[in-house]
């Protein structure tokens, strides 16, 4: 069952006034709950403010309904503590939830809370003091997962990707990467802070699937309240409705982005093989040669290589993430940084998406699979148009996918190409005569359907793009391909690259597990190459 929740901003000790306010508002409203996110008590310095307070404990100002409270940026009172400790509640219907806490309420909401700012080291004794420690943090992965996360400080990265930007007046605020990596492990429904003085909203972000749900798209809302104030304009209440056992959305909604937060940094596992410790981000080619043992079940998503989800996957290599999509530098490309001076990097790229799926047409939702391929044609426009300005037209790019129903995570790859190559129409060629030389069945034009996104059956598509000589902007041409697969098929999956190191001379670069480069190589290439991308990015776009 649903429940409307109420949060408030820093109150700073002016008891009166904001509760006055709640009870006026829950006598229409009917919250199941209150949560003040910032300084309940303030600095507790003043006659007035003291006051306030012994007006509260002696039952003056009376809570209207359950109101839930952690640490900000100063110390609890003397005399709230001293109540706390007496009577697990500073007065009726008004509860600390510790500097670092978690509570299931009657309504079954799980509340997650780490008051105060990070510190080196914090008295274990003193659970009062605004401050945290990253074990802090680290101790409420516990909770496995929130409702709602409500924290002081905010997440290191929050802001990215985020078109919602902060009052130009403001200051930018600190972020926190322990707080970032309990919001990723938690995936809360709601992420509150009220750190700054000013009302902050982001849209919200979706996190990758967990195990057991591997369709769903969690999905977090970052919202900061500026404190109570009667003069300043800025939002200091925010209300909800919120149902604890809502399913997680299968899609994701109009302007929602992906997890803005880096993947947490574990301790890797050892690797059972040295065919997987290779396998980050490149096509698998041994899939192909015959197995004495039954082959296992799929990887899930905490386990593929192209998943978000899974904590070993190689971030450094990522250049670009999308709404359901996202790019990264190959592992082991077939070109090298030299291979195109003009360019200054291989340019041999994924484009991957969210989705855990082994074809884009097995993703049985209409809308969900149109906007995912339309996402990936983007990215892949979106790098022709890089390559044309950058070039002035020397180099086109083809582009394939691999389509199997038994495959693990589709995907497509894109590589340069020198123009000369598509004008004089030995692209093609090459993949029609490697084909017939393999004896695979002829290529085929692509289905002339209007959705491209649920092509049928199994297959191995390629784009063959030629920039324009008109103008960077202009679409150029392209031909696609097709080439059927049966289910039962021998197909080589590192077939395109196989035909393209052919055609370009790069033969002795045709395995890429012979071709990986050091990290320090990996991440030079994908710095460059964002440099160069950022003017096409469009998920940079204000």
């Amino acid at each position: 069952m649903a429940s409307k929740i109420v949060v408030v901003g820093g109150v700073n000790c002016q008891l009166r006034e904001v509760f006055t306010k709640l009870a006026k508002l829950q006598a229409k409203q009917a919250f199941a709950l209150a949560i003040v996110v910032g300084d309940l008590f303030g600095d507790c310095t003043t006659e007035q403010e003291l006051d306030e307070i012994s007006a509260l404990l002696q039952g003056s100002i009376s809570v209207p309904l359950p109101t839930y409270f952690t640490l900000g940026s100063r110390p609890l009172p003397t005399r709230v503590i001293e109540e706390i400790e007496a009577n697990d509640e500073v007065c009726p219907n008004l509860y600390f939830l510790g500097k670092r806490g978690t509570l299931k309420t009657s309504e079954g909401i799980r509340l997650v809370a780490l008051g105060g700012t990070l510190e080196t080291e914090i008295k274990p004794s003193d659970k009062y003091h605004p401050g945290y420690t990253e074990s802090d943090a680290r101790a409420l992965y516990g909770a496995h997962t929130a409702d709602i996360l409500i924290t002081h400080q905010w997440p290191k990265g929050i802001r990215t990707r985020s078109q919602v930007p902060i009052p130009e007046e403001a200051a930018q605020p600190e972020e926190v990467q322990c707080i970032a990596d309990l919001c990723s492990t938690l995936k809360p429904r709601y992420h509150l802070s009220s750190t700054e003085e000013f009302f902050y909203e982001r849209e919200p972000f979706f996190h990758m699937p967990p195990e057991d749900n591997p369709d769903a798209k969690p999905l977090t809302r970052f919202i900061n309240l500026a404190s109570y104030s009667k003069t300043s304009k800025q939002k200091w209440m925010y209300a909800f409705t919120l149902d604890p056992k809502a399913p997680h959305p299968l899609t994701i909604p109009t302007g929602a982005t992906a997890s803005p937060l880096a993947p947490i940094q574990i301790k890797r596992k050892p690797l059972s093989s040295q065919r997987e410790s290779y396998s980050r981000f490149a096509v698998d080619d041994d899939q192909n040669r015959p197995r004495k043992r039954a082959r296992g079940p799929p990887p899930g998503p905490d386990q593929c290589f192209f998943c978000l989800s899974n904590p070993t996957i190689a971030t450094h290599l990522i250049t670009s993430i999308g709404n359901e999509s996202y790019l990264t530098t190959a592992k082991g490309p077939l070109p090298t940084s030299k291979t195109f001076p003009s360019l200054g990097f291989p340019g041999h790229m994924l484009i991957i998406p969210f989705t855990h799926t082994p074809t884009l047409n097995s993703i049985t939702e209409t809308e969900s699979r149109l906007s995912t391929y339309t996402e990936m044609q983007r990215y892949r426009k979106a790098l022709h148009t890089m390559l044309t300005t950058r070039t002035n037209g020397a180099l086109g790019a083809v582009t394939w996918e691999v389509s199997r129903g038994n495959g693990i995570h589709t995907h497509w790859q894109f590589l340069p190409v020198p123009s000369d190559l598509i004008k004089r129409g030995l692209v093609t060629a090459a993949f029609k005569v490697e084909a017939e030389n393999l004896k695979y069945p002829k290529f085929e034009p692509a289905s002339s359907g209007d959705d491209p996104s649920a092509e049928p059956g199994d297959f191995f598509r390629v784009w063959v793009w030629g920039p324009s000589e008109v103008a960077a902007e202009d679409a150029g041409t392209e031909k696609t391909l097709l080439l059927p697969l049966g289910p039962e098929f021998r197909f080589d999956l590192q077939f395109g690259r196989r035909v393209m190191a052919k055609l370009m001379e790069l033969e002795s670069r045709i395995n890429w597990k012979n071709d990986v480069q050091s990290q320090d190589e990996e991440e030079a290439d994908a710095t460059a190459f964002k440099e160069a991308f950022k003017d096409f990015d469009f998920t940079l776009e204000e």
